[in-house]
């Protein structure tokens, strides 16, 4: 199975990168299975319910979100009505929506997807993920009820993305860390099979801070005095992410390559 994922979709210019590069890449790489963050799709801050349409239109089959999973209030009511659309399975109880559901690709063959925050100087500490994507997995073990399983470890610090990674290795298609926007550079299939990236990194404007215009985050960072609100980068957008394809048999990850289209950074392709 041939899937995508692609990191943190980071306001206008990811939403553009998506919708106009997604569809060619689907059918260039003749994908099976796509999954995009989109939690800070809307003006960098969450995701709307008519945002979450447009990645969907383009070609995603699931969103994953975050910490910031409803800053958009409408957020709240779209998820329930939305299948397609994850929060983290550890946000908080009584939060709306799931965090971990099995779909199905255009052969039938059935996916698990799930989502989970990190505690590591994280604002506030949520349920320990660990046992939370345990319970997850021991419900759809790979290679048996799904033929693929994918984990979004949503958290600020490699060493527990990392951490997540080896807790699920041969257990999990792929575990892809998201939140910090900046991609890393260590793409690998893990020893039990599992193919693992620490951060996939945002689709987004990369000429700023993390995805943010610079003038106010550097103004903060050397003042220390804020002046405005921050405000999306507009410019152009490079896609990033993280391409994995999978054993049909067994579920793990057969081969595994770090995705930069278009915008400052390198291009790549399969």
């Amino acid at each position: 199975m041939k899937i995508l994922f692609l990191g943190d979709v980071m306001g206008r210019a990811g939403r553009r990168a998506v919708s106009e590069n997604l569809p060619r890449l689907r059918d260039e790489w003749k994908l099976d299975f796509v999954v995009v963050n989109g939690e800070n799709a809307s003006n960098g801050a969450g995701l709307t319910g008519a945002h979450a349409k447009v990645l969907l239109e383009a070609g995603a089959d699931v969103l994953t979100l975050g910490d910031h999973a409803f800053d958009q209030k409408d957020m709240l009511q779209f998820i329930e009505s939305e299948p397609r659309v994850l929060r983290p399975l550890n946000y908080a109880k009584a939060a709306p929506g799931l965090g971990a559901r099995v779909f199905q690709d255009r052969r039938g063959r059935r996916i698990l997807v799930a989502q989970v925050l990190g505690n590591v100087f994280m604002k506030r500490a949520f349920d320990d993920p660990f046992s939370t994507i345990d319970e997850v997995l021991k419900r759809h073990t790979l290679g048996g009820s799904v033929q693929a399983a994918l984990v979004d470890i949503h958290c600020e610090a490699t060493s527990e993305k990392m951490g997540v990674g080896h807790f699920c290795d041969g257990r999990a298609s792929l575990v892809v860390g998201t939140h910090t926007h900046v991609p890393t550079g260590d793409a690998q299939i893990l020893p039990k099979g599992t193919g693992f990236l620490s951060d996939a990194g945002m689709c987004g404007d990369y000429d700023s801070v993390i995805g943010m215009e610079k003038a106010e985050p550097m103004r903060r960072f050397v003042t220390g005095m804020v002046k405005g609100r921050f405000t999306p980068a507009a410019a152009e957008a490079t896609l990033s992410g993280v391409y994995v394809e999978t054993d049909d048999k067994t579920g793990l990850a057969k081969e595994i390559r770090m995705i930069r289209q278009g915008g400052r950074l390198q291009q790549s392709g399969l």
